[in-house]
């Protein structure tokens, strides 16, 4: 778990497209985090059409704790020399480097990518792969975590990416607060396609909308997706049909991770036991969810609550 203090440093160089740029900004500059947010460049620089002028030049990238490396507007032009030498060595300090979207190429030509699976915007995703033999590309993931090298394919997906650090170093209720605030999903998993052949539902009007509310409101029980289709009033392979077009998954998958994501805000912010919270989220027993949930998250349910747990508890 990072420090309130981390740096976060935007590292930009003219010609970067500015939705990912703006849209990864304001979520790491939301109330309830605490990241020193910096954009560092040499000049004033051009982001679609926009000008932003860095409060930092490109050489203090290396005091970075975390370096997040926008698009890059046209992958056809020769890049920035500095800002890939910027980059190589802020990681070689030891920095976290984020890609969104066609960013992958400036980590691609800095050779961090190399020997490692990563994505970009599926547009790009054959040109990265031929340009850069050694990277092992992989068109079909939104993002690619590999630690201390992380990337992202287009647009949304570079929300997805944000959301899914500052989890990673804040927990999953700080995620979710961050997702509210921003009205978008909080949690879309990095395996996912690119595709996704309708948009999530996010207000009144979708048919799952109110699913969604019903079944979070239901964690606690037995749910089966004839329950679900039941109260979408749908028969159970039209609701596959649209869980798979929304989410990218099954009814089952998703509301297996729903409860996952209940579990880890109950470990978060409260102090009730792991049966009890086996419980409360539908794993049954504190033998299931220590199962499932190390499959999910990556350690134990005791380990997770002592690493998103402030001194002195909540």
């Amino acid at each position: 778990m990072r420090t309130v203090s981390d740096m976060l440093a935007f590292a930009v160089t003219d010609g970067m497209l500015h939705f990912e740029l703006t849209a990864t900004y304001e979520i790491f500059t939301a109330p309830q985090l605490d990241y020193d947010v910096r954009f560092c460049g040499d000049a004033p620089v051009r982001a679609g059409r926009f000008t932003l002028e860095p409060d930092l030049p490109l050489d203090r990238l290396v005091e970075a704790d975390t370096v997040v490396v926008p698009a890059v507007e046209d992958v056809d032009r020769p890049l920035d020399p500095e800002l890939v030498r910027a980059v190589g060595e802020a990681h070689g300090r030891g920095a976290r480097i984020m890609s969104l979207c066609t960013g992958a190429f400036v980590l691609a030509e800095a050779g961090l990518l190399d020997g490692l699976r990563a994505t970009t915007h599926w547009g790009h995703t054959d040109e990265l792969a031929r340009r850069y033999p050694r990277v092992e590309v992989d068109p079909d993931v939104l993002y690619v975590d590999n630690g201390q090298v992380l990337t992202s394919a287009g647009k949304a997906a570079a929300i997805d990416l944000s959301l899914h650090v500052i989890r990673s170093d804040h927990g999953a209720a700080t995620a979710n607060t961050a997702a509210r605030r921003l009205v978008v999903p909080p949690h879309r998993d990095g395996g996912q396609a690119q595709f996704v052949l309708a948009p999530v539902p996010s207000g009144e009007g979708h048919p799952l909308t109110e699913l969604f509310e019903w079944v979070s409101a239901r964690f606690d029980r037995m749910i089966t997706v004839e329950d679900m289709a039941r109260q979408a009033n749908m028969s159970s392979r039209h609701l596959a049909r649209l869980f798979r077009a929304v989410t990218g998954t099954t009814p089952l998958q998703w509301l297996h991770v729903q409860r996952i994501r209940r579990a880890q805000e109950l470990l978060e912010m409260t102090d009730d036991s792991v049966d009890q919270i086996a419980e409360a989220s539908g794993m049954g027993t504190a033998t299931t969810l220590r199962r499932h949930f190390h499959r999910t998250v990556g350690v134990p349910p005791d380990t997770y609550r002592r690493t998103f747990r402030p001194v002195g508890g909540r």
